[in-house]
């Protein structure tokens, strides 16, 4: 593109971004006063925060500085920082007054959702440019896909790659001449990750830009149907390879509700995209749109003009509730029960399953998005995406909409969606007021379910979560023997050979993060599915993970303390009467007090944590977090330790 045609395009950019901001301030959504249990959760939040949170934002402030980063450098530095860009951003980079934006990519061309981000360097770098500032790639993150990984032992390493990711992201800005940041990325550990890292330099403006979901493919629930004929043995391998391609068939997330979306709703809600972002397809011109223009916009964002607007001032209190209340309207992954947690206490906030569970009691149910029923992501947005549903939760008071954005001040502008003008500068118009399809997404005032259906459940087995948006009401209570299990692979076994066609609670433990990097146990979804539709009891008791593909059958997950951390789930034996009962939030097992404070725990197995570089995590697992506490490999600096039961205070 010849560089006049750049400097126009990035021109209209600019010149739309700040039409939305006008547009979106004249036309207000009218809110309610905000819903009094979303007030009380951000209270007690500030509350429990205080100290924690005035650490953090002290680190913050100590890391600004007056003009751009790179002008506090020394020119041996600085020469170094810029030996290989041509001449123009060279002169750019000299001057020593025009920002310089970071590029922090996941890209890589085997994971379907990273692959998009291949040309997404040079646009912004066009945009950047034509804006009269200067982009760089600041450094690369791993992105590992958990459905190539799933039942396989690179699954071990899946949890910690996000701390790894948090790590690379602060590599990648430690060299200290960035003004601003871009985050690539999409799927499960990736954005977490990289906000993660980003909150360690809160100090500097950040925009997530996500690459969007592939089209639609297989019916989701289609596909489910395949998995659980081929887990009874009546197709082949070749049946359901072909069906599972239909399913992720090319470039983009895929396109059920899983965790990676749930990323790319929870980065739109907080205020991280620009709006609108998130579901708008790969290989589009809006898609390229939005990425100029997110370039774009950064730059604006910096210390040196009038709209700075620091990463540490969007990550609040009040956007971490309202992420909490979205990903519950929308019954995302209950992996965020895990990842929210670690992005809140990197920005010296803390949250707990209470704060979940208090607010699904009442979040409604505003979506039903596979597997909480039979719709994409595509139909979703097609309904109204984001905008439509921010714009009810807005209105009926469900979100705080006094926060900052990258977008500017308020959550209102979020109600809009992008579109593109016939000269292809990009501007925003207010999203559909109502759902184009009610069986996808609802309004508040007449939602799916009353409440969100993500539960937490506690008893003498420890705490956990449980999501029951896609579980039937007569299935939510199981009081069953307990069938004990210390792998996938074991529960399988036995499946195979028929021996758990009964009423039973299986028990898989030594799953968490210490024992072997808390693997995702989707292997057992379709044969725990084929037991139920035959009318068998069963239910899943275990301290790994099930993540935003939690389906059907009830699973009570992310016990917490964990078999390896001498949780109680290590005391359980086969036969032992357990009851899963997700109304009444009780996860008890019928053992006499007594009897089951004397019980030993189980001996660890052989967790087998050789190959495929598992060797490499071992000290990770040696120092990770309980699952409630985010599961983090490494130290909180903003979060000193806790005396004994103060998480849990009093509701």
């Amino acid at each position: 593109m010849p560089g006049w045609q750049i400097h126009k395009r990035a021109c209209s950019i600019a010149t739309s971004i700040a039409e939305v901001s006008r547009q979106i301030d004249s036309k207000p959504t009218n809110p309610m006063s905000l819903h009094p249990v979303v007030a009380r959760v951000t209270d007690r939040v500030r509350a429990r925060s205080a100290t924690t949170r005035a650490h953090y934002l002290d680190t913050v402030a100590a890391s600004r500085q007056a003009g751009v980063a790179r002008g506090t450098i020394s020119c041996t530095n600085l020469a170094h920082a810029m030996a290989a860009h041509p001449s123009h951003e060279k002169l750019v980079l000299r001057e020593a007054h025009r920002p310089n934006v970071a590029v922090v990519t996941s890209y890589n061309d085997m994971l379907s959702a990273h692959q998009p981000y291949a040309d997404y360097p040079a646009l912004i770098k066009r945009a950047l440019h034509a804006a009269g500032a200067v982009g760089q790639v600041a450094g690369g993150v791993p992105a590992m896909c958990d459905g190539v990984t799933q039942g396989q032992p690179g699954m071990e390493l899946s949890l910690f790659s996000r701390d790894v990711i948090a790590m690379s992201t602060a590599v990648a800005l430690s060299h200290g001449v960035f003004d601003a940041a871009l985050c690539l990325g999409v799927c499960d550990k990736i954005v977490p990750g990289l906000l993660i890292g980003a909150l360690h330099f809160g100090h500097l403006p950040v925009i997530f830009v996500p690459a969007g979901p592939m089209r639609t493919g297989l019916a989701n629930d289609e596909k489910a149907k395949v998995r659980q004929l081929h887990a009874k043995g009546l197709v082949d391998r070749s049946a359901l390879l072909e069906a599972e391609s239909q399913a992720y068939h090319g470039a983009g997330t895929c396109t059920f509700y899983g965790t990676a979306n749930s990323n790319q709703l929870l980065m739109e809600v907080m205020g991280l995209h620009l709006p609108g972002s998130a579901f708008v397809p790969p290989d589009t011109p809006l898609r390229a749109a939005l990425t100029e223009a997110a370039a774009v916009r950064v730059a604006s964002l910096t210390a040196q003009g009038p709209a700075y607007t620091p990463l540490a001032d969007v990550v609040d209190e009040r956007c971490i509730v309202n992420a909490i209340v979205a990903l519950l309207a929308t019954g995302g992954s209950t992996n965020h029960t895990i990842h929210l947690v670690a992005m809140a206490r990197a920005a010296g906030i803390v949250i707990d399953w209470d704060d979940f569970d208090t607010l699904s009691q009442a979040v409604p149910l505003l979506t039903r998005i596979y597997p909480n029923g039979s719709a994409d992501i595509n139909h979703f947005h097609a309904a109204g995406g984001m905008g439509t549903l921010i714009g009810d939760m807005l209105t009926e008071g469900l979100l705080h909409e006094d926060v900052s954005t990258v977008a500017g001040p308020g959550l209102a502008r979020y109600a809009e969606e992008p579109v593109l003008r016939d000269n292809e500068a990009i501007t925003w118009r207010r999203a559909p007021a109502r759902s184009l399809d009610a069986a996808v997404l609802r309004p508040a005032a007449d939602p799916f379910s009353p409440d969100s259906g993500l539960r937490m459940l506690s008893g003498n087995l420890g705490r956990a979560v449980i999501k029951v948006s896609a579980v039937k009401p007569e299935h939510r209570r199981v009081e069953a023997p307990a069938v004990v299990f210390a792998s996938q692979a074991e529960f399988m076994q036995r499946y195979k050979a028929g021996d758990l066609d009964r009423d039973f609670v299986a028990v898989l433990r030594f799953q968490g993060p210490k024992a072997n990097g808390m693997p995702e146990l989707h292997q057992l979804t379709p044969a725990l599915a084929n037991l139920q539709d035959k009318g068998r009891a069963v239910a899943l008791v275990t301290d790994g993970r099930m993540s935003g593909a939690s389906g059907k059958v009830p699973a009570a997950i992310h016990i917490t303390p964990e078999a390896l951390g001498n949780g109680p789930i290590g005391k359980v034996r086969d036969g032992d009467i357990v009851l899963l009962d997700a109304d009444h939030g009780t996860l008890h097992v019928h053992v006499p007090a007594g009897e089951w404070a004397a019980r030993p725990l189980a001996a660890v197995p052989d967790l087998g944590q050789r190959g495929m570089g598992r060797e490499l995590f071992t000290a990770a697992r040696a120092a990770a977090g309980t699952a409630e506490e985010g599961a983090c490999s490494f130290g909180w600096s903003a979060i000193p330790p806790q005396p004994e039961g103060a998480v849990h205070e009093a509701r």
